[in-house]
């Protein structure tokens, strides 16, 4: 794909590509795991990655530990599509270790699904990995030095090489573990199955998710067996019955194993920066954060969004389904009606059959459609989630006053993204992000609209009900909690320095 930046001589002149893409921060990966010697782990596993289908549609993977051995099956495709009983059949087992993926590092082939394979003296080990190493390159030639050859391009298979090198070297599962994250920098959430139980860490910062569930029975007081389960969400735990337990926390180990689960703080001085778009955008509204869904989160979004950017307009309606939650927020904080003014064709998944250039010309419309009745006469506030690129947006306000509505109006319920993810969310090079490029009236004007406006960082930050110091947020304000090595970097950055940093509010 290739999509330019505005010409400086030019701040409006449209942004063009040979591919359509979601106007979206695209995924990023979904992790799953099981220990339940009891049930039919294969099964449980793929209805767990199922539940976590949005994080990751480029491929899936299956590797299950019966007796030690391990078993796998993994390729291109949804997880309805990778699996059916007869590969389900075949991955027999006491627990086991799944994976949806989106590529981040590494490209769209089979040789980067998930989860990796490694093996070592005392058996083969299988990793899922959610986020992004940013000094994977160091790290691979270190290992390459070591006489590891890799055969896939993602950042993945290094950190399972180099627990495995830590293992064979003597140091033990766990050790072994410990070594490889120290190893590490950047963001990873981890499920990793051993010949004797199952890992579950976060990187320093916990910036993507992992949660412990239990499915069945508690365990025993003395710490007895029970089948655990870790999930990248709570959705994943939803799906097979499984109770939520608590958090994975920021620089913790758990061990699971027959004799049950053990922790361990792996880094004594973690800090937490849970990914802000996770709240906003990525997991799931009915996956519960800080004791709440993210569903009433994005609610409070378009509540804290009608306080600071109101509008005279006849009603409030969302670019479904991420805007839903946030323009019903904004439709009870300004007493606005809400309506469904677009509808959306949810069997439209990746496709790589493309629209001729005829069939976009006349408006060919896959995703979205908008109702002609509803909008004809309105003047219409639209709210979305965010705005990456600018295509897609400019494409639904062109269709809605073609639909009949007076005025467009947008609310985003997110801050301006102006930089891009280092942590395993592909937001692009900040030559593509239009916030980076272009003002706030100069993007109203590119992509139609009346008016636009942002919900403040302070706003996003404040109505988490949390600690605003918890959560990354760099995407908007270029402030990345982990250093970034030069390089990578340069590769993505087109500014050299950040944006000024905003005062987190109280």
């Amino acid at each position: 794909m290739t999509l330019r930046s505005p010409s400086p001589a030019d701040p409006l002149a449209p942004l063009t590509t040979e591919v359509s893409r979601p106007d979206k921060p695209e995924e990023a990966c979904g992790v799953f795991g099981v220990y339940a010697p009891t049930e039919d782990v294969a099964t449980l596993t793929y209805f767990g990655l199922f539940a976590l289908q949005h994080r990751g549609q480029e491929s899936a993977g299956i590797a299950t530990f019966d007796q030690g051995e391990l078993h796998s099956y993994k390729h291109m495709g949804l997880v309805s599509q990778v699996f059916d009983d007869g590969k389900l059949k075949s991955l027999p087992g006491d627990y086991a270790v799944g994976h949806t993926r989106y590529s981040t590092t590494g490209s769209s082939h089979l040789a980067n699904a998930q989860p990796a394979i490694a093996p070592t003296k005392f058996g083969e080990i299988a990793l899922a990995h959610n986020g992004n190493v940013v000094n994977a390159a160091n790290l691979k030639a270190e290992l390459h030095e070591s006489g590891y050859d890799f055969v896939s391009t993602a950042d993945t298979e290094m950190i399972a090489y180099a627990m495995a090198e830590a293992v064979d070297a003597g140091q033990g599962w766990l050790n072994g573990a410990v070594s490889a994250f120290k190893r590490c920098q950047g963001a990873f959430s981890l499920v990793i199955g051993t010949p004797a139980g199952i890992i579950g860490a976060r990187d320093s910062h916990g910036i993507r998710p992992l949660v412990l569930g239990i499915l069945g029975d508690e365990p025993t007081q003395d710490g007895g067996p029970a089948n655990y389960v870790l999930s990248s969400e709570t959705c994943g735990l939803d799906i097979i019955g499984a109770h939520y337990v608590r958090d994975i926390q920021p620089g913790e180990l758990v061990w699971i194993t027959e004799s049950g689960i053990t922790s361990m703080q792996w880094d004594t001085e973690a800090e937490r920066k849970l990914c802000v778009f996770e709240m906003i955008y990525f997991s799931r509204p009915d996956s519960v954060v800080n004791e709440e869904t993210l569903y009433t989160y994005r609610m409070r979004l378009g509540e804290e969004l009608a306080r600071e950017s109101p509008a005279d307009v006849d009603l409030i309606m969302a670019v479904p389904d991420s805007g839903v939650p946030a323009a019903i927020g904004f439709s009870k904080e300004s007493h606005i009606p809400y309506a469904e003014g677009l509808i959306k064709n949810r069997y439209v998944g990746r496709t790589f059959i493309q629209p001729t250039q005829s069939m976009r010309e006349v408006g060919i419309r896959m995703k979205l459609n908008p109702l002609k009745d509803v909008l004809n006469g309105q003047r219409v506030l639209i709210v979305d989630d965010s705005i990456v690129r600018g295509t897609t947006s400019y494409k639904i306000v062109k269709a809605l006053r073609e639909a009949g509505a007076t005025e467009v109006h947008m609310r985003i319920s997110s801050p301006p993204v102006t930089h891009p993810c280092f942590f395993g969310i592909d937001t692009d090079n900040q030559d593509q992000l239009i916030a980076a490029n272009l003002s706030v009236e100069e993007i109203a004007a590119k992509i139609g609209v009346d008016s636009l406006a942002y919900l403040s960082w302070e706003g996003m930050l404040k109505t988490t009900h949390q600690d605003p110091n918890s959560f990354c947020s760099a995407c908007f304000t270029g402030n990345y909690p982990v250093e970034i090595p030069d390089p990578y970097k340069r590769s993505k950055l087109k500014f050299e320095t950040a944006m000024p940093s905003p005062v987190a509010p109280v």
